[in-house]
This record gives C-alpha cells, structure tokens and sequence, in this order.
C-alpha cells in the first residue's frame, strides 16, 4: 500500500443543521499553511450553496492537520484526510475518492470561492454535458485586482463551439476550477509522476483528447490570497520539469522539439534550471513507455495556445 492509499481519513464532520450541495463538494490539498486554510474553510463555511468540503493535509508539520480537525469538529461538512506525506497533487486525487456529488470544486488553502460560483458552475455544467471543466475569473487579494493570467483565459484564441457556454481553453487552474466528477476519475485524475507545479496540463489534455471541452466563464469568481510559505525556487524547477514530461508525453516529436527548443531559451540560466532539465531527462525511459500523442484536432487547439505563450507576460518560470 503506498502513501497515496493510507489515508487515515476521519468522518464528515457533524450535520449541523442543514441539507448540503448535492451538486458541489469542494476539495482543498494544503501543507504548512494553517492560517492559510482555515481562513478558506471560514469561506467555503459561509457559502449559500453550503458545500461539503473534503481537506488533504498533504504531511503538515505545523500543526496544519491537527488544526483542520479542531475545526471539523465545530463546523459541519468538512472531512480530513491526512496521508502522512506530502502528495502534492495526488492529495486531490485521494479527496475526490470521497466525493458523492456529481461536481468537484478544487480550491487551494489560499484561495476561496465567491458565494454563488459554485451553483453557477453546476448549473453550467448540467446544461453542457460536452463541457468537463469551468474556470473561473481569479482576483488576487487584498485589493481586488484581477489576476494577469484571466486576459489570457477571457482571450482564448481557441476557436469556440456555439454551444460552449464560455472561451474554450486549452488547460486549467486547479485552484480556481469546478470539473466533472466522472471525467476526472475516467482521465486518471492528476499524474503521479507530475507531483505538483502546472500538473493540469497533462490532466487537460487527455480530457481534451477524449472528447471533453474546457472553457473559462466570466461569472464566476475565485479569491486569491497568495501565501508567504511558498518555494517559488521549488515551484520553478518542477514547473520546468513538467512542462519537458508534459510536452514529449503528449505532443508531436517535432512540435517537441521545438517546445522544448522555447522553453530552454527562456528560463533562467542557473542551477535551478539545469537541474530541473536533467531531472527531465532523467524520466526520459518512462517518458517513452508512456508516450501518447493527442488526436490531430486537440494539437490544433494546443498550437495555437503554443503561439500564445511565447509572449505571456503571466506564464514565467521565476524564483
């Protein structure tokens, strides 16, 4: 049994008083951020829609887990799961093995959803049986301001179906997105390999190349709080690392060769990025094994995403 199996989770918390969402359960993965995320579930605990909400404590320190289960125990709805180790992503993967609703919101422990997002989201969702995925417009706290990357989402240059009910895009957020529970167990939920930084591309083209549409809708809004505890250096190695696994896992050799061409060209010239490149490297056996290349229409899409990026000012490998 591997971590990602022992879960030590522990019941819903109580009832309380009230019926809950049967359409949205959220799911939060958190890591030494105690503050962080007991201010969101404070959040998600005063949302109309009145979620349940699954926690990964993925291997806290700091007392994050034993915090999380304090509040359980007062607010109603909320179920810890606490693996002993750091999951990075997988920890959402294990939360949604406990989700019954037919919806998943995924949220960081930085971030919370407005009230009235969630059912916008289910309501969109029932009516677009194509659609897997709806991200919502991201505004960084405190002050409000949107985040750079919703032009980019509002701009998708994907062309868009009459049917969609908003820009196709051609990834996600995890933090700031509500999917289709049934697509995201069918596409395998978040790789294993990947751990944690821009894991959802990988998991967005394989919706995509089964036949599930992505879009960006205005209405709906996310909170996001970025927190102090971050490993920018970290984040930029693996960041790197994946985007290299993501690219020849999925992508024509040449549209490889040339992605990867870009990507080198433009990240840092330290010991960061040469370790996350050999680390790429590294997987390169298993890369092989596993490679399978997109439908000819989904590489459509992502060629044109491929032009888009080479100039976003919100897509940088920094830290």
């Amino acid at each position: 049994m591997g971590p990602e199996d022992d879960h030590r989770g522990g019941a819903w918390g109580s009832d309380g008083d009230g019926a809950w969402d049967e359409s949205v359960t959220v799911v939060v993965i958190t890591h030494d951020r105690r503050a962080e995320v007991l201010r969101t579930l404070d959040r998600l605990a005063g949302l109309p829609e009145r979620p349940r909400v699954v926690v990964t404590d993925n291997g806290s320190r700091d007392g994050t887990g034993e915090a999380v289960a304090r509040h359980a125990r007062h607010r109603p709805g909320v179920r810890l799961l606490r693996p002993g180790a750091n999951l990075g992503a997988l920890g959402r993967n294990l939360a949604v093995r406990y989700v019954a609703t037919p919806y998943v919101a995924f949220c960081d422990d930085d971030t919370w959803w407005e009230p009235g997002s969630l059912a916008r989201a289910a309501a969109l969702l029932d009516a677009h049986p194509t659609v897997a995925a709806v991200t919502g417009r991201i505004v960084v706290e405190p002050g409000g301001a949107e985040d750079p990357i919703v032009a980019e989402l509002r701009d998708s240059p994907l062309p868009r179906p009459e049917a969609l009910p908003g820009p196709a895009l051609g990834s996600f957020l995890a933090g700031a997105t509500v999917l289709r529970v049934d697509a995201f167990r069918a596409a395998g939920g978040f790789s294993r390999r990947l751990w944690l930084g821009g894991e959802e591309e990988l998991l967005a083209a394989d919706l995509m190349a089964a036949g599930w549409w992505l879009v960006f809708d205005e209405g709906m809004t996310v909170h996001h709080a970025p927190s102090v505890a971050r490993d920018a250096t970290g984040r930029r190695a693996d960041g790197i690392r994946n985007t290299l696994w993501t690219t020849w896992l999925r992508r024509p050799a040449g549209v490889a060769l040339g992605r990867t061409a870009r990507l080198l060209a433009g990240v840092p010239r330290d010991a960061v990025s040469a370790g996350a490149v050999l680390r790429a490297l590294a997987g390169l056996p298993w890369v092989v094994r596993e490679r399978r290349v997109v439908p000819p229409e989904v590489e459509r899409r992502l060629r044109l995403l491929d032009r888009r990026q080479l100039s976003s000012r919100a897509r940088r490998y920094v830290g």
